[in-house]
């Protein structure tokens, strides 16, 4: 009797605290699908903003912000042109305010402000694609790294890696551009379903992709509870050169290592491949022109040292070029005709051509952008270790 009494009880009062409960939550704003992509191409955006005065549209696939519109339930709007087929980061600008898409899960890994991302598919799938192909695995890695912090990596094995446990293989070690960080080829490049696409297709080795965090003062000072430096917008400075030596310490005495003793690697330099989008392209030259004993396969992204900085810390490698060519089995530049960086890069090329140091050159239309960069790496991932 006393147990009946006791459920009749609670019961009883669940009922009464249940309207207490739910007026206690926050009421639900009307659902909001964006983005929206139409079979013509064009997106619809959307986000719910009652009290905005404006909302505006920011995104690579647009020349200036477009106005959106408000409906009456607080929801604006916009839809586009046509958009040719790629991933692009976009966000909104509300009152002056930029914020990401908040119906959207996909983003862009970013030090700073992470903006979302919106993938136009095309009609015939692209190397980026995610197809019927055996996938490779994305592994999250922590390491010992500078001064007691601890880094962070990203890791790709191809696929197979689980299952022959007996076979090697070769590394390529990939490192992103300023502000970015060590998810951003995995996330925005999609290194892991090209090379997988390539793989598949015959057109590239199975390799392993380790893909690091290019900015280790950064992270020291985060793990301080510090403020990130600012960033470096001369990157010929004595500031750059002295950071970039500092991701080069670390990727050779603690990340190579790392890997080296936790994956199964080939560890002779012909088997060690090393490239860089922007800022990682520039610690890309730097390092691997440093250590020409530790990689064989050399690939800059939108990138380059300029002719002063190569006479003065690498006359090594233009004052014997025939060593250089002997040892480098690739160096590969690549570079866009609206990229800012454009102008450096023939700088950097034509120091190469003048000093007969053996390089391929690969020029695209298009700027700074992670659009290029799939594109460099559809170009390079076939030719490494060969």
């Amino acid at each position: 009797m006393k147990i009946k009494v006791i459920i009749q009880f609670l019961a009883f009062y669940i009922i009464l605290a249940i309207p207490g409960i739910v007026s206690s939550q926050p009421p639900r704003g009307p659902l909001v699908i964006s983005p929206q992509v139409n079979a013509d191409k064009s997106v619809t955006f959307r986000y719910l903003a009652p009290l905005a005065n404006e909302v505006k549209l920011s995104g690579q696939f647009l020349k200036a912000p477009v106005a959106m519109t408000k409906d009456a339930q607080g929801i604006w709007s916009v839809t586009t042109e046509p958009i040719k087929p790629d991933i692009y980061p976009y966000n909104f600008q509300v009152d002056g305010i930029g914020v990401m898409d908040p119906a959207n899960v996909a983003f862009f890994p970013n030090e700073r402000f992470k903006a979302s991302l919106v993938e136009i598919p095309a009609d015939v799938p692209s190397v980026y694609s995610l197809r019927e192909v055996p996938h490779g695995t994305i592994s999250y890695e922590y390491y010992p790294s500078v001064e007691g912090s601890t880094g962070t990596l990203v890791v790709y094995t191809p696929p197979g890696y689980t299952k022959e446990r007996a076979k090697k293989y070769p590394v390529f070690y990939l490192i992103s551009g300023t502000t970015d960080t060590e998810e951003t080829f995995y996330k925005v490049g999609k290194t892991n379903f090209i090379l997988d696409n390539l793989i598949a297709d015959g057109k590239a080795k199975p390799m392993i992709v380790v893909m690091p965090y290019g900015n280790p003062a950064a992270r020291i000072a985060e793990q301080k509870g510090l403020s990130k430096p600012a960033d470096i917008m001369n990157r010929d400075s004595e500031d750059a050169v002295k950071r970039a030596k500092f991701f080069e310490t670390d990727l050779i005495t603690n990340i190579i290592p790392y890997i080296e003793k936790n994956y199964r690697t080939l560890t002779n330099r012909e088997n060690r491949a090393i490239a860089g989008f922007s800022r990682g392209g520039g610690q890309t030259l730097r390092a691997a022109f440093n250590n020409m004993h530790k990689f064989a396969w050399v690939c800059s992204y939108a990138s380059y040292i300029s002719p002063a900085e190569m006479d003065k810390g690498f006359s090594h490698i233009g004052g014997d070029a025939a060593k250089t060519n002997q040892q480098l089995k690739l160096l590969w530049s690549g570079i866009g005709t609206e990229d800012f960086l454009y102008k450096g890069t023939v700088e950097f090329e034509d120091y190469l051509k003048a000093k007969k140091v053996n390089f391929k050159s690969y020029v695209t239309d298009g700027g700074h952008t992670w659009m290029n960069v799939k594109k460099y790496m559809n170009e390079t991932l076939p030719l490494l270790f060969q």
